[in-house]
């Protein structure tokens, strides 16, 4: 009898906590070790983060940091150096400790003649066990952990009931299975949608597949070219989904993190750094089921839940004003009269598909048809929206989880009772007689106007013309105006100090028009000081001014939309903080030090804010952030360090000592303003109006005492306390009490702030914080109070 010729991997592994490479690209004999060559993926023993467990895992090879993407062993690590990978002669792979203890197995077995059984690393980065006829007898792809990469499938099997999924890390230091996955529930049909899951419970629908991508991420760029294709495939026999890239030079990596975030980055070889693309949830509406039942989303108002058209938010005596569950109810109920109708919603998130029907031989003719035969079913909508294509979504039960996106939703069809369509027409009767009536009133308004016209327009060309030789377009109030539908309150983002801020749609661009108030404290020289330094100030940190408005009374800025608008509603608010990770706070933190590098030292002029704080940090649709609100901010010659005022203004819990008592202010005062923000932004925590048990400083003296006590760590956020690096947070800290510092000469400046977040070296020690000054003492300074009583420039919201 001939004995089968087996390939075996075999390495002890007696060297340092760096990663050891096992195998690459190609087969291993017995007692060789053999070098990765030109693939892109490697197999080895790492350590994550601080830990001092070893595992084994395939990563990106030369990549920056290290990017593992399966972990063999992720809840049995080896405690040492010493361990070793065998394949047996059954097909069977091994991971055996120093003693030779089995702490792993792939568990896998080849049936009939046992010849030519392979371990392999594929170019894929998928780890294979096969036998000389090129047949899998097991796969790593079959076993994925944190992260999906190209040539993974994630789906379910009918036949065998295998069900391949994301789970994320316990944290950043520990590969064992966390609290998160992410997975694809089927709706009836075996249709998928795609959930992040926190153990059983729906955190994240990222929503039903619409034939390009998963409807819950529809703010992509519709005219931008894809790296990568997504295919869905379904049969009788299994459901999933897989990607490839369109080129040879990019690829594509999906993971769920610890902290219950998705997040898509792409690596453009021979690049090693990776860049992010996009992370879900992204804001508010992102997490499920936020406005309830027959409620909407949408981050383009505040508050952001509303009913869909046709309900109205129920009100009774069980529903106390502390209570924010939401909960819609039909204005009119159904009862399967002929006369009931369906409501067209554009550009939304489909409901959750977990009680919907899908047909995909239906046209959307056929599924109205189908919907409205069915006195139970409550919507439908087009389950594929590529051109030409058929499919059918039927809802029988409540809508759940309905989002407005601003571009690439999908039509719903919202089944309302007969009475709301004869409602309407009513309606339509009552509005032409009206029309009518106010066209004769409109005539009388016309000559009124022609003259208010003739008055004005001396005192427009008076004020703009201060403002022409500014390089910022200038707009009509008309067509300011039209592009927030007369400023209605369905647009209104927000009210501060200086006036209503609105949402609207210029020239085909979100923007947000901050409609300065008769009232404000900000006048012409504020306004034009405002437009004045935007117009020179151009970086991805700083919100970019569009345009401006000057017309009779009326003063208007024009800026772009920031759709999670500012860090306070965020950081603040103990239902929405934990939407802000740690990585995401540490970005933040590092953005709005690179914005103010700008501001201070390389924009064309030398620009001092004055009024840095959570409000007037702007987020994008990404969550980086942005610096807004110049109308205090001063210019100065680049010889100029320093300047000293009788009128002081900011906001109280952000203003430097030496500003605030003596009016002296320059790049340090920003700088102890940054380092108040950075603190918050750990802490989630005010500096103003702090409060603790155990002594009354204020949030700077607490991190003091925290800092001396060797205990900054417990100043973190409550809601981070398990998922953070504890060396950024450190830092983070350490470079905060460095700015906050009492003397203006031992803060930092801006430079070595973006220095020092970005390094890892030793920091030098930092000196007792201006927390002495006490709240009363500020109030006795000559700091000018504002509309709102906190500060002269306030916008709550974009």
């Amino acid at each position: 009898m001939l004995l089968p010729y087996i390939t075996f991997i075999f390495l002890m592994l007696r060297t340092s906590r760096s990663s050891d490479t096992i195998a690459v690209h190609q087969n291993i004999s017995d007692g060789e070790t053999i070098g990765s060559g030109n693939a892109r993926f490697e197999l080895g023993f790492f350590s994550p983060g601080n830990s001092k467990s070893r595992y084994l895992g395939i990563w990106f090879k030369s990549t920056s940091p290290q990017t593992v993407v399966w972990v063999a062993n992720p809840e049995t690590p080896l405690i040492d150096t010493s361990g070793a990978v065998k394949l047996d002669n059954q097909g069977n792979l091994t991971l055996v400790n120093g003693s030779g203890k089995v702490i792993w197995s792939s568990n896998s077995s080849a049936s009939g003649t046992n010849i030519n059984l392979v371990a392999q690393l594929l170019d894929t980065g998928n780890l294979v066990i096969k036998n000389g006829n090129e047949i899998f007898i097991w796969q790593s792809f079959d076993y994925p952990g944190d992260s999906f990469i190209e040539g993974m499938k994630l789906g379910k099997n009918f036949l065998t009931g295998r069900e391949t999924y994301l789970t994320s890390w316990r944290s950043a230091d520990d590969p064992s299975p966390g609290e998160y996955t992410l997975r694809f529930l089927m709706v009836k049909g075996k249709y998928p949608q795609a959930c992040i899951m926190r153990s059983s419970a729906i955190e994240t629908r990222i929503g039903p597949y619409n034939g390009i991508l998963f409807s819950g991420r529809a703010n992509y760029a519709p005219d931008a070219k894809p790296t990568s294709v997504s295919y869905l495939i379904m049969n009788q026999n299994e459901t999933y989904i897989y990607y490839i890239s369109k080129s040879n030079t990019t690829t594509l990596r999906t993971i769920v993190t610890p902290g219950g975030k998705l997040e898509f980055s792409e690596l453009k070889f021979p690049n090693p750094e990776w860049t992010p693309i996009a992370t879900l949830p992204a804001d508010y509406c992102d997490h499920y089921g936020v406005c309830g039942p027959y409620g909407s989303c949408t981050t383009a108002s505040s508050p952001s839940c509303g009913c869909l058209k046709g309900f109205d938010l129920k009100t009774s005596d069980e529903m106390s004003p502390d209570n924010d569950t939401r909960v819609c109810e039909r204005r009119k109920a159904l009862d399967c009269d002929p006369g009931e109708g369906f409501q067209k919603f554009s550009s939304m998130k489909l409901p959750d598909t977990e009680n919907a029907v899908f047909s995909s031989n239906m046209s959307l003719i056929d599924c109205e048809v189908a919907c409205k035969n069915n006195c139970s079913c409550t919507a439908y909508a087009n389950s594929n929206i590529t051109s030409g294509a058929v499919g059918c979504l039927l809802w029988f039960e409540d809508l759940i989880d309905v989002r407005v996106y601003p571009q690439n939703g999908q039509d719903l069809y919202v089944r309302l009772a007969a009475s709301e369509f004869r409602f309407h027409r009513k309606k339509q009767v009552v509005m032409v007689v009206t029309l009518s009536i106010s066209a004769v009133l409109i005539l009388l308004g016309l000559i009124l106007a022609l003259y208010i016209r003739r008055k004005w327009k001396i005192s427009d060309a008076e004020s703009s013309s201060q403002m022409e030789s500014e390089d910022v377009p200038l707009f009509s109030l008309s067509k300011i105006s039209k592009a927030t539908n007369d400023f209605s309150a369905d647009n209104k983002l927000g009210e501060g100090g200086f006036g209503p801020v609105y949402k609207g749609l210029l020239e085909g661009q979100d923007i947000a028009v901050k409609r300065l108030s008769k009232s404000s404290g900000q006048g012409l020289v504020e306004f034009k000081n405002e437009v004045i330094c935007i117009a020179k100030l151009q970086h991805r940190n700083l919100v970019k001014l569009l345009g401006y408005c000057i017309q009779g009374h009326e003063k208007m800025l024009i800026y772009e939309y920031m759709p999670n608008k500012s860090l306070d509603s965020f950081l603040f608010d103990e239902s929405r903080k934990s939407l802000l990770d740690w990585s995401q706070r540490f970005e933040i933190i590092h953005g709005i030090a690179r914005g103010l590098l700008y501001l201070h030292q390389d924009s064309r002029l030398k620009v001092i804010h004055r009024d840095l704080k959570a409000g007037n940090i702007l987020l994008d649709h990404q969550m980086r952030p942005r610096i807004s609100d110049f109308g205090l901010a001063r210019m100065f010659k680049e010889e100029e360090s320093e300047a000293n005022t009788k009128r002081v203004v900011g906001t109280l819990g952000y203003i430097s000592p030496e500003y605030a008592v003596n009016g002296l202010y320059s790049v340090k005062s920003d700088i102890f303003s940054f380092g108040v923000l950075v603190l918050e932004i750990v802490s989630g925590k005010k500096n103003r109006g702090f409060v603790h048990e155990d002594h009354d400083d204020n949030l700077l003296g607490h991190a003091w005492r925290l800092y001396k006590e060797g205990k900054s760590l417990d100043l973190i956020d409550e809601c981070l306390r398990t998922s953070y690096s504890a060396s950024e947070v450190l830092r983070s800290i350490h470079v905060g009490l460095m700015c906050v510092q009492q003397r203006v000469k031992d803060r930092p400046n801006t430079p070595n702030v973006v220095g020092m977040l970005g390094s890892e070296g030793s920091l030098p020690t930092p000196k007792k914080p201006a927390f002495f000054i006490q709240e009363s003492e500020i109030n006795s300074t000559s700091i000018l109070p504002s509309v709102n009583g906190v500060t002269l420039s306030q916008i709550d919201g974009r």
